[in-house]
């Protein structure tokens, strides 16, 4: 093979291997064709202004809005001071959500002084206005020692309210207490409808304790806890406001 056929040949070589390089994507190429995200949906920002008229005429639900746009800094100024007087406003009218959220403040010491006793005063007023919240958080503090000496029945019977109206980790609560016998008498049947109606919800740990607890069941037992799940109907919370 003389040295003209050479160069011919690898010039052929040369332009074949170019081709396959331009047929194929580059790192970033594909990088970006497979791990792009989808871009966010912009959210309009809150009408700070109507909000701010709607609350002075003592509209609750923009109060409660407004607050939050002070407590987050969405579309305003952060300002905990101003946050606090929206949800008191509110509160004062008989919003449980207002009330909670005055409780987390208060327990939390953000924009109040931190003050438990004051915010067990808050989650009281929600809870009995039926804020599952406020329940779960009266259950916990009772089941912690937080307002006190430890109360497992007190912390039980917040549980059952909470878990009545829906509260998923409340339910979830309180199916380990009907398992074990804390602060209520042993109840497998409870037990397992609660777990499960948690697990529903996605409390993934419910799940773990399903099965242990329907190993410890009988069939009729299962049947009759089963039976309680289909006819569960959350509770709601009262009409009138406190």
């Amino acid at each position: 093979m003389n040295k003209l056929t050479v160069l011919v040949v690898l010039l052929i070589l040369g332009l074949a291997a170019l081709f396959a390089l331009t047929q194929f994507p580059s790192g970033s190429d594909k990088v970006a064709a497979t791990n792009t995200p989808p871009a966010a949906i912009p959210q309009p920002p809150p009408d700070v202004e109507a909000l701010k008229a709607q609350a002075a005429k003592g509209e609750t639900a923009a109060q409660i809005r407004l607050a939050k746009c002070y407590q987050t800094g969405q579309g305003v100024k952060r300002d905990a001071k101003a946050a606090v007087e929206l949800y008191r406003q509110a509160a004062n009218s008989g919003e449980a959500e207002a009330q909670f959220a005055l409780g987390e403040l208060s327990e939390a010491g953000q924009g109040l002084p931190k003050d438990i006793p004051a915010a067990v005063q808050w989650y009281l007023k929600a809870a009995t206005n039926g804020h599952t919240g406020a329940q779960y958080n009266l259950a916990f503090m009772n089941e912690s020692g937080r307002i006190g000496k430890v109360d497992h029945k007190e912390a039980a019977r917040w549980y059952q309210l909470a878990a009545e109206g829906g509260e998923a980790l409340a339910q979830y609560d309180l199916g380990q207490r009907y398992e074990l016998g804390v602060g209520v008498s042993v109840d497998l049947v409870e037990a397992w409808k609660w777990l499960s109606l948690a697990a529903t919800q996605g409390q993934s740990d419910a799940q773990d304790r399903l099965t242990k607890v329907k190993a410890k069941m009988t069939g009729a037992q299962l049947t009759e806890a089963k039976s309680r799940v289909a006819s569960f109907v959350p509770r709601r919370p009262p009409a009138t406001k406190q």
